[in-house]
């Protein structure tokens, strides 16, 4: 493949220029190694890339793929498509699916079966068994079956005493833990930040502090154990601060900020009702400007979707019994290049760093990068197009976006040397 005239950015490498890219079984090479670049081989795709632009493929650290256990929901052919249709070319699944990622044989089903997709499937294994928060799992073995971090995302591990061992035995491993942040006790009932948000609906909700008070017990266990801990999905502005300063004296803190938590506030339930619902809560305007903030200084150092599919039936139930959660594979990109980079909070480069070369760092994965030699696996965005997201690639549609047009189009998705999604025929 020859990707001809495009605008090139690669953070690993400062590369921002236009220039051609060259692929030879399903590798980047340099223009060195290619021959004349005049030739032609008759079997070789030319893709124009005149007034595109071309990063790494995105490495989404954080998504729901609910296989095995609650694939009415999402399976992991379904997920890997709308993966696709974003720019996502590799993903981290979460463990808590039906049963749990708790045991090295379901690890290895799990990775066996990812390995049938166009993208590059990866996941974590849970830090408790159950994910019932009352006995350690068998990291060593569940790392050597595949495992490529720790998490019991959806539930907080409230035992300061057992998370403390798991630190201790996860730090060992040199594989990350990424904890999901909300203390139990500061929630009335979930999905809604309290206030007048939660009051307009007649209930009370999840006070902040749920997710403040837990992240700064998680951060002065981190630095006393030497684990590498990823914060997942930050909403409070109090939160961004305290890894502002643990980040400061641990390079091992590491954290994520959703596109819909830097993206809408509290007030968003009013409008767009269970479909604004998750977990931690969107919160306040201040909240989501210390996320932007976050964002653009290196506190916070990735943005994952926490893509978590829902039914229709579910989401359709009242706001307190409905589950929490978005789907936000195919919009991910869109939403931050909208949000961020045309109103001048980062640029480009800093998006492909936080979308895809940090998290692949993060988690070791062979990615985020177009370096010779490195898989080929690249987007490439149009940013003088536009996009109407009028359906989805998931299995569900539970996202307040449907509908909304987006500045920008993404026109290719390569992985592997192999195009797997192209100009997003899908959407209108």
């Amino acid at each position: 493949m020859r990707i001809r005239n495009i605008r090139v950015i690669d953070p690993a490498n400062g590369t921002d220029e236009v220039t051609d890219i060259y692929v030879r079984d399903g590798k980047i090479i340099s223009p060195d190694s290619c021959g004349d670049p005049s030739s032609c081989d008759p079997e070789e795709e030319i893709i124009d890339g005149t007034g595109l632009i071309a990063g790494p493929g995105l490495v989404d650290v954080h998504v729901h793929f609910r296989d095995p256990g609650q694939t009415r929901k999402e399976d992991i052919h379904t997920g890997a498509c709308a993966a696709a249709s974003g720019g996502v070319t590799s993903v981290v699944m979460m463990a808590n699916t039906t049963p749990p990622i708790d045991d090295p044989e379901i690890v290895r089903d799990v990775i066996s079966r990812g390995l049938n997709e166009d993208i590059h499937i990866y996941t974590c294994a849970t830090v408790t068994k159950g994910m019932c928060g009352k006995e350690l799992c068998d990291y060593a073995a569940l790392r050597d079956a595949g495992a490529v971090g720790f998490t019991d995302d959806g539930r907080p591990v409230v035992d300061a005493v057992l998370l403390r061992e798991a630190f201790d035995r996860i730090s060992k491993l040199g594989v990350p833990v990424s904890l999901h942040e909300e203390d139990p006790a500061y929630i009335t009932e979930n999905g809604v930040n309290s206030g007048a948000a939660a009051a307009a609906l007649g209930l009370t909700g999840s006070d902040p502090m749920a997710e403040i008070s837990m992240i700064k017990r998680d951060l002065d266990i981190a630095a006393d154990t030497g684990v590498i801990l990823d914060i997942q999905h930050i909403s409070t502005a109090e939160g961004v601060e305290a890894v502002r300063l643990a980040r400061k004296d641990n390079p091992n803190i590491h954290a994520e900020a959703t596109p819909h938590h830097f993206t809408l506030t509290d007030s968003a339930v009013s409008v767009y009702g269970t479909n604004a619902k998750m977990n931690p809560p969107l919160r306040s305007l201040d909240d989501r400007e210390a996320i932007r903030e976050g964002l653009a200084d290196g506190t916070i150092d990735m943005i994952a979707t926490d893509h978590a599919p829902h039914s229709p039936e579910e989401k359709s139930l009242d706001f307190a019994s409905a589950p929490s959660g978005i789907i936000g594979l195919e919009t991910s990109f869109l939403l931050a290049y909208e949000i961020l980079v045309k109103r001048d909070i980062i640029d480009l480069a800093k998006l492909f760093e936080l979308m895809s070369l940090n998290p692949a760092r993060l988690y070791g994965l062979d990615a985020g990068t177009l370096s010779p030699g490195a898989p080929a696996d690249i987007m490439i965005f149009s940013p003088n197009e536009t996009t109407v997201y009028s359906s989805s690639r998931s299995r569900s549609c539970n996202s307040p976006f449907l509908g909304k047009t987006f500045d920008g189009r993404i026109k290719y998705t390569i992985a592997g040397g192999k195009v797997i999604y192209r100009d997003l025929q899908y959407f209108s």
